[in-house]
This record gives structure tokens, C-alpha cells and sequence, in this order.
């Protein structure tokens, strides 16, 4: 059962969008699929962003985009209800 959002659902899956000149933030508090389709979805209205792919078993989402801060980021996964814990550029 999903813990962040009560949705009740155990599902595991991911959302992605295809990235690349990526960074890697790790999100704390995702635990099912409505929880990767909310930071997701909150994270891919910020402008610039061309690409956000979330990996729920490892807690970590990639974005890609031109232009954008990691306090964006951090201020669109906290508007989904969750906590941006680190950032660091996406491995090439």
C-alpha cells in the first residue's frame, strides 16, 4: 500500500520520457505508481524540462531540459508532496 499518498495501490512501475544532458535527484517518499505519475507529472510542467524519467525502486528521478535550477526541481517535487533529497549530473 502507498505510505506518501494513501491511493492504496502497490503498483511499481515507471514513467519515463526519453533523456538526455540529464541530471539524477533522489526522491524521498515515492512509493507506488500514482506516486511516480505525481512527480512526474509536476516535474514535466516545469519550463525547460524536455524529459523526466523515475525509477521507483531506486528512489531517483532523471530530468533533462535546458535552463533549469535544482530549486525548480526541488519546488515541483515538493507541490507533488514529496522531498528532493540530493542532485547530481546523469552519468553519460
Amino acid at each position: 500500500m502507498c505510505t506518501a499518498c494513501a491511493c492504496g495501490t502497490g503498483d511499481t512501475s515507471s514513467a519515463q520520457t526519453e533523456t538526455t544532458g540529464a541530471s539524477v535527484y533522489t526522491v524521498g517518499g515515492m512509493t507506488c505508481g500514482h506516486c511516480v505519475s505525481s512527480v512526474s507529472a509536476e516535474i514535466g510542467k516545469v519550463d525547460g524540462v524536455t524529459g523526466v524519467s523515475v525509477d521507483l525502486a531506486g528512489g531517483r528521478v532523471t530530468v533533462s531540459g535546458e535552463g533549469l535550477s535544482d530549486e525548480e526541481i526541488r519546488a515541483a517535487v515538493e507541490r507533488a508532496g514529496y522531498t528532493l533529497a540530493s542532485a547530481s549530473p546523469a552519468a553519460p
